[in-house]
């Protein structure tokens, strides 16, 4: 029997028990890689330990390309130009860098539904509704995880990828997670195939016409993520 398409999963993963906030924490300087690696690796031990909080991390890297498990070294077009990390998350090559919104989601699924697919429906929900709050129309695409907008601006058929998701689960407890392009250089993207996919682009909000600015978007982040997860609380 085939799966169920992730437009038809289940996206609501409040805790089914009661539950303290999620902390919502911001980093309003730039986090060096492995910095944030560390840091979300101790957290997340501490969650599935039971003694710290769940916890999304917002926070904006270095320019930086990460190689995820599924990476092929084909995609890895100019190695010289960023650093290349390799990582555990799920997916292929990204960019990171200044103007993309970097959220690493630190959850403990055994507190809400121990469903991976669902999970990853409800990241890209999250994404979408934050997206439909300035009328942009973003989609799934059962072939390709993440979140797509289409572009007829630019000729029929044709679209780009506005957020990336890659996520890694230890005992249940989830970690890195998305990233979001609010105005971050869109050439950076060009010494990698984003994700392993060269027929399709890759957009932000500013490209898209909305000059946002990153906290401003990050309110809206904030509030959506609440509407799906539960409640936060900022640390």
């Amino acid at each position: 029997m085939s799966s169920p398409d992730r437009e038809t999963l289940v996206t609501d993963f409040h805790p089914l028990q009661p539950s303290p906030p999620v902390e919502w924490h911001i980093s309003d300087d730039p986090v060096g890689y492995e910095t944030a690696l560390e840091q979300m690796d101790a957290h997340v031990t501490a969650i599935a330990a039971g003694t710290a909080n769940e916890r999304v991390w917002l926070l904006e890297h270095p320019p930086l390309y990460t190689a995820g498990t599924s990476a092929d070294d084909s995609d890895l077009i100019d190695a010289g130009r960023f650093p290349v990390y390799k990582t555990g998350r799920g997916g292929q090559h990204t960019y990171h860098g200044p103007g993309q919104r970097v959220a690493y989601v630190m959850l403990d699924l055994k507190r809400r539904r121990q469903d991976v697919r669902a999970f990853v429906a409800a990241l890209e929900a999250w994404i979408i509704n934050s997206l439909w709050h300035y009328h942009i129309r973003g989609e799934r695409r059962e072939d390709r995880v993440g979140v797509w907008v289409r572009r007829p601006d630019k000729g029929p058929e044709v679209e780009d990828k506005i957020a990336a998701i890659g996520i890694r689960l230890r005992k249940w407890v989830t970690f890195h997670g998305i990233s979001f392009n609010v105005e971050p250089e869109l050439d950076h993207f060009g010494g990698i195939v984003p994700c392993g996919i060269s027929e399709h682009g890759v957009t932000s909000l500013v490209d898209l016409g909305i000059p946002v600015t990153m906290a401003e978007n990050d309110s809206v982040l904030r509030a959506e993520f609440e509407k799906i997860f539960g409640a936060t609380t900022a640390i």
